[in-house]
């Protein structure tokens, strides 16, 4: 993907340069790592500019800006223009991922929290990209978590509530609790009261006590672990790290920004620590400047690498 990009750098800059397409061709061909790196460069490119997404489609682009008579600097002020703009639509693409998002009760884009004060007094806080559904009936108060992360704060009221995610059935009996579904699995983390977690094909449940944590998917649960304090610290705008791996924050912090934030591998083992700022994801990426040894590399405003220094 470094590669990728540096070629789509190029030949932005450069549409006019046979050569460089030549090259870039070359490189293109020589293997399959190389074609789906390009696609997904494309991809994210084509959010912020008129690119297309398939790799046929990128080749008809790259003839397109071969033709072109614009200049160099031509090019990089248009793409700053556009890519830009673009981030005003980039928090309604991610919704997206899931056929009638938009139809669900909330929903956050990438980089937004949000808080809601549900009826019967339950106050709820919403992750970034996160889609949720409130379903409050005479006999039940339900929530369907579809994507993301909701923290619950549970109202008194003596209605059974429960949390569905894809994975199963939470009932949280007076609790705060955190629920995050994420490649194929449900993390929850329990800071006041109890929750009993269901699992959606099999039996098998577990109560998770304050101070607890477990992760589950559709047939098992996890051992319990210590709760995670970071599941906490979102709804107050703080990323904690208690000596995580450098690669796992940059992954957790990429869910707040625009666009692509990747990291090298020489790197990822990199211990970090401390409470960071959701609010400036690009202060946090300076922070990590100042105490670690690794520099943050800029192809575009919407494509960053943390390499080594």
């Amino acid at each position: 993907m470094q590669q990728a990009a540096d070629w789509y750098a190029r030949l932005s800059a450069e549409p006019s340069a046979l050569p460089l397409h030549e090259a870039w061709r070359e490189w293109h061909a020589h293997s399959e790592i190389n074609r789906q790196a390009w696609s997904y460069v494309a991809r994210v490119g084509q959010r912020f500019a008129p690119l297309q997404v398939d790799v046929a489609g990128a080749n008809k682009t790259l003839e397109n800006l071969r033709h072109s008579q614009r200049s160099r600097r031509q090019v990089l002020r248009g793409l700053s223009v556009v890519m830009g703009g673009a981030l005003l639509g980039w928090g309604s693409w991610q919704q997206r991922w899931l056929p009638g998002a938009w139809n669900t009760d909330f929903h956050t884009g990438t980089a937004v929290l949000g808080e809601q004060l549900l009826a019967d007094g339950s106050r709820i806080w919403l992750n970034s990209g996160t889609v949720l559904d409130v379903n409050f009936s005479v006999g039940l108060r339900e929530l369907k978590l579809y994507r993301g992360e909701v923290l619950i704060n549970t109202g008194g009221d003596r209605r059974p509530f429960v949390v569905d995610t894809p994975q199963g059935r939470l009932r949280p009996l007076g609790t705060r609790f955190s629920v995050r579904e994420q490649n194929g699995r449900t993390l929850l983390n329990v800071y006041e009261g109890s929750v009993l977690a269901n699992c959606a094909d099999t039996d098998q449940t577990r109560i998770v006590q304050a101070g607890q944590g477990v992760a589950f998917d559709r047939q098992s649960v996890s051992a319990t672990q210590r709760a995670q304090p970071g599941r906490e610290a979102w709804a107050n705008g703080a990323l904690m790290a208690n000596d995580m791996r450098l690669g796992d924050f940059i992954d957790e912090l990429a869910s707040y920004r625009q666009g692509h934030l990747g990291i090298d591998p020489q790197v990822a083992n990199l211990r970090v620590m401390g409470t960071y700022p959701l609010q400036d994801t690009d202060q946090v990426l300076a922070m990590l400047e100042q105490v670690l040894p690794v520099r943050v590399e800029r192809r575009f405003a919407w494509w960053v690498n943390v390499v080594p220094r």
